[in-house]
């Protein structure tokens, strides 16, 4: 069942409860981030959504310009806020949609349809679009804050945008094309860019699962537990590949090993800046 979130009064429908609210995006939690400064006749249009999701189901939150960022819930409900900032018919164009699924529940920004394109629809995972018009100018942008409780697995994908996810004890699965992507947890991690450096701390030295950092441009730094079970592949095509861990190099930028008894692999790379991967405790 799909639900549409409106600022103003408040929805109940099943388990999940949806209506209106803020959230402190200065917080402690990132306290050396500045929102954009917002353009000449901007309005700020806020919507909310709260339900509780089961630990090791999903919410997803995808959004397609601006940032998203998620830190650890302070009590058992999921709560995702969406933020429009942009001229007043180009917020009324963005809609903001909550989807229910087996795996948990995957919110979106969707924008207007193009014409001559598939429509815009919001799916979890892959599913799913998100076309805009002329590139994305003159569009509204979206920011998401997320509260995730303990367990309850975090994905974030956006076109254009910062993701940061800070101080969680959950999954933490992070995709944008052209910003940068910050993680810490006590638990696993993954992050893409294109464009953007990367910095990620896990917490978990058994994985059950390949995890990998990767960008095209910038810098890529990742620590993990001292007594993490790995395979390491780590290649910097125009860069340096330090670590604290033992690694062969194969080739220039190209560097390689096994951390403790081996395990799942774990693949770091930047087609244009270097690699750091640190010990943690």
């Amino acid at each position: 069942m799909r639900h549409l979130l409106t600022t103003g009064g408040a929805i109940l429908v099943l388990a999940w409860s949806m209506g209106c609210g803020d959230v402190d995006i200065h917080g402690p939690d990132w306290p050396d981030w500045q929102p954009p400064i917002d353009p000449a006749g901007s309005i700020r249009d806020t919507s909310e959504w709260r339900g509780p999701i089961a630990a090791g189901k999903h919410i997803e939150v995808k959004g397609v310009f601006g940032d998203i960022r998620a830190v650890r819930a302070s009590g058992n409900d999921v709560v995702v806020t969406a933020i429009k900032i942009g001229r007043p018919n180009d917020v009324a164009a963005v809609d903001i949609e909550a989807v229910p699924h087996a795996l948990g529940v995957t919110i979106c920004a969707v924008y207007p349809d193009v014409p001559g394109r598939v429509p815009n629809a919001c799916e979890p995972g892959a599913g799913g679009n998100m076309t805009v018009v002329d590139g994305g100018r003159g569009v509204a942008r979206v920011v998401f804050t997320v509260q995730v409780p303990d367990g309850v697995t975090l994905v974030a994908r956006s076109l254009t945008g910062n993701l940061e996810a800070t101080s969680l004890r959950s999954d933490a699965f992070l995709y944008t094309q052209y910003g940068d992507v910050r993680v810490s947890t006590t638990r696993l991690a993954t992050g893409r860019t294109l464009s953007g450096s990367i910095t990620a701390s896990i917490g978990l030295p058994d994985w059950g699962r390949d995890l990998e950092f990767t960008t095209m441009a910038g810098d890529v730094q990742v620590t993990i537990p001292a007594a993490t079970n790995a395979e390491v592949r780590a290649a910097a095509t125009s860069g340096r590949v330090r670590s604290d861990f033992p690694l062969s190099e194969m080739g220039p930028g190209d560097m390689r090993g096994t951390i403790g008894r081996g395990g799942p692999t774990l693949r770091l790379s930047t087609l244009a800046g270097d690699i750091s991967l640190q010990r943690g405790t």
